[in-house]
């Protein structure tokens, strides 16, 4: 990652130089698979007024902050937070946009292209729990009350004949599937 760093209107001190250098590597973190990335900082002191300004792009990503203070150093952590912030977004898109190129590419039949180890240890998100109390039934009911349902695609049931939790489930070809977990 090349860092351009200009200031106008002040000289300032090697202190200066080294903290915003080093705060502002640290955003390489969220682009370490990008290749020709720039960073252009202005910092910049009117009377009691310092400013900020940085532009950061590379392969795919670009975005800016601007921020102003009383106090560089905190001018400069200011600015730092906001692009973290928008770093870390652009960050969570790619991750969503490689995960549905993963479920289409999976939909298809095709093996992911360029799923990463860290994708495959993050579950997805719990999105509704239903607590159901399992009702003993033999399978072929079981089937015939989920055929009678329209919207239900699965149906957890105690099975009669081995006294074991099953679950039931409505197949894409047509028909249905049973799951039956040996205990």
């Amino acid at each position: 990652m090349n860092i351009a760093m200009t200031f106008k209107n002040f000289e300032p001190s090697d202190h200066l130089r080294r903290y915003a250098s080093r705060r502002f590597e640290k955003l390489g973190r969220f682009v370490h698979k990008a290749e020709n990335v720039e960073m252009t900082v202005v910092l910049t002191v009117d009377k009691f007024r310092h400013k900020a300004d940085v532009q950061f792009s590379g392969d795919n990503i670009s975005v800016s902050a601007v921020e102003q203070s009383s106090d560089m150093y905190a001018t400069v952590d200011m600015v730092l937070d906001k692009l973290e912030v928008q770093l870390k977004k652009h960050a969570e898109r790619m991750k969503e946009k490689r995960r549905n190129a993963g479920r289409a590419a999976i939909q298809e039949g095709l093996a992911p292209a360029d799923a990463d180890d860290a994708d495959a240890d993050v579950a997805p998100p719990l999105i509704e729990e239903e607590i159901v109390e399992p009702k003993p039934m033999f399978a072929e009911e079981a089937a015939l009350q989920l055929a009678q349902r329209d919207e239900d695609v699965v149906l957890v049931f105690l099975n009669a004949e081995n006294d074991r939790i099953n679950v039931i489930y409505r197949r894409k070809q047509g028909g249905f599937g049973l799951i039956d977990p040996l205990q």
